[in-house]
């Protein structure tokens, strides 16, 4: 374990307040599918509170649901019923355009293969989302470069993705889902592509970020290590989320 994830793991347990409204709540989530005339029940009641300042893991067996969990909290995909509110609004039944606005705004998302734009360089991977949202390039700009600096990367600014490691390629890819200063960050195996000890460094970037932000994160991983050293976890079981203590994840 790196002395970063020590220092982690003891700000995780000295108790710390989080904020009483949730990021992001999950209410009684259904959501089924078809094959032919066999329906495949995926959520069933499924519940949570996520809140600014967490990291939970999300964790479960294969198939059982958890990227359509990830896609129906950031309102990329509509349930068959229960609600997802985010910040206190209910964006279950928005229209499109306003969903888009929302995870715009409010949300950030980092996939297990980093996504960036080839033909522009870290920096400008992360000034796009920002000048899409309106913000002047003076601003994105500064804003993509602190980002990169806090993760170690600022001798990498003006680097394309493939000349970027990995790990370099995934930490760019968390500072520009971070861009926005969005409220809830969405992972769905940010560390599944990379090397044990890439994906520990990686996860460690991470997890400062959601410490010094305040940002509420759910984070699916067949990582039980990574698992125990995030401050909540959720398994997903029968369509249900079941809450179990990190340390005695096994």
């Amino acid at each position: 374990m790196t002395a970063l994830a020590e220092e982690l793991l003891a700000v995780r347990d000295t108790g710390r307040d989080f904020a009483t409204q949730p990021a992001l709540r999950l209410d009684r989530l259904v959501r089924a599918f078809y094959q032919g005339s066999r329906k495949i029940e995926v959520l069933n009641g499924a519940s949570a509170d996520i809140f600014p300042g967490q990291a939970v893991a999300l964790v479960g067996p294969s198939g059982a649901g958890k990227s359509t969990l990830l896609h129906i909290s950031g309102l990329l995909e509509t349930p068959d019923g229960g609600r997802v509110i985010i910040n206190g609004r209910d964006c279950t039944g928005m229209p499109d355009a306003e969903r888009t606005r929302v995870r715009r705004v409010q949300m950030g998302f980092v996939y297990q293969f980093h996504q960036l734009l080839p033909e522009f360089s870290a920096l400008e991977n992360i000034m796009i989302p920002q000048l899409i949202l309106g913000r002047t390039k003076k601003q994105a700009r500064q804003r993509a470069a602190q980002l990169l600096g806090s993760l170690g990367l600022a001798d990498r600014v003006d680097h394309r993705p493939a000349q970027l490691s990995g790990g370099e390629q995934q930490r760019t890819a968390i500072a520009r889902a971070l861009a926005n200063d969005p409220r809830l960050i969405l992972a769905d195996e940010p560390t599944g592509n990379l090397d044990p000890h890439t994906a520990e460094h990686v996860f460690d970037a991470l997890i400062h970020l959601i410490r010094t932000t305040g940002v509420a994160a759910l984070i699916c991983t067949h990582n039980l290590d990574l698992a125990r050293r995030m401050d909540r976890v959720l398994r997903l079981e029968n369509g249900m989320l079941v809450e179990v203590q990190p340390l005695a994840l096994r």
